[in-house]
């Protein structure tokens, strides 16, 4: 059985992590809940966009905009793809940032299978938020951007336009046929969904998931007539930008709370466990000191019958 002041070491230490995973779970719980008022409040003007955008393409307007379609690969041809996955910065959450790295790698791995089947090939980069998993993903030797860095703190609206104008520009330039965003989101439970979604060209399932959470739908009634102006096109093609950047904004603020939720569970189960070795090392102790008190009541006997025997 360890000593007294050994057991008493133990205590303190396991009395240090869980005020340390204490507080790093109320920062979490802050962090998470800043971070869902921030999308509740951005989420109606982006969805008014998503409306309109749907209402245009199920109109008879022929939408022109180049981030609204696909150009088509002829066998031989390879597809272009990026994948913007963002992850966090810091350890301490949980599997979250293993997930969102495996669900990059198996995405990857999917369109490879699929663009072989149709004899085409598939060139890709990866542009990944925080360090966690860019470190990873570049050790298992995939092809990632590493002059791309952005710190999923605090998602501010800015840092997503800027990201928006990046993805704009090499779309432009026809260095990608394809842009993904590869994010996490909080489901229900507490569980963690890690989401791939197409980014470029435009993915009408993508721009409809805008509006499943909101009481906004698209006019599909062909006597209503709405007018755009100057003129549809124009209309749409302002609105893909702020579609653009909306959806890197949400994935950024909901990475972001999925990190805070994630580690706050992973923090909770840290203090729930130092709590129960907490309880244990205190057993230890009051075991040990009666086997000492014990022991010296012991001596003191022996000693007195052996004064007696004198």
């Amino acid at each position: 059985m360890e000593n007294i002041n050994a057991i008493k070491k133990r205590i303190k230490s396991v009395n240090d992590i869980t005020q340390m995973t204490s507080a790093m779970q109320l920062v979490s719980a802050a962090k998470m809940r800043r971070s869902r008022v921030m999308l509740d409040n951005s989420m109606p003007y982006f969805s008014l966009a998503a409306k309109s955008m749907l209402e245009i393409c199920n109109s008879n307007t022929v939408v022109t905009n180049p981030f609204y379609k696909i150009n088509p690969k002829k066998p031989g041809e390879p597809w272009s793809i990026a994948y913007f996955v963002i992850s966090g910065n810091q350890g301490l959450a949980g599997s979250y940032n293993n997930n969102i790295v495996h669900a990059a790698e198996e995405h990857i791995q999917k369109k490879i299978l699929e663009n072989s089947k149709k004899d085409c090939l598939t060139k890709y980069k990866m542009y990944v938020f925080g360090k966690v998993a860019r470190e990873k993903l570049i050790r298992d030797g995939y092809n990632v951007d590493t002059e791309f860095s952005y710190e999923i703190n605090e998602p501010e609206y800015v840092d997503a336009r800027h990201v928006g104008a990046v993805i704009r520009d090499l779309y432009r330039n026809h260095e990608f046929d394809l842009v993904y965003l590869v994010y996490t989101r909080p489901g229900k439970g507490g569980v963690m969904i890690p989401e791939t979604k197409r980014l470029v060209p435009v993915d009408l399932k993508s721009v409809s998931s805008l509006l499943e959470d909101t009481d906004l739908e698209p006019n599909t009634d062909t006597l209503a007539e709405i007018e755009y102006y100057p003129n549809p096109t124009l209309v749409f093609d302002f609105l893909v930008d702020t579609y653009i950047n909306a959806m890197i904004y949400g994935a950024m603020v909901e990475s972001y709370s999925s990190e805070q939720t994630s580690r706050l569970q992973a923090m909770d189960n840290a203090t729930e466990n130092a709590r129960e070795m907490m309880k244990k090392l205190q057993l230890e102790s009051n075991r040990a000191r009666q086997a000492k008190i014990t022991s010296e009541l012991t001596e003191i006997i022996n000693g007195a019958e052996q004064a007696n025997n004198i």
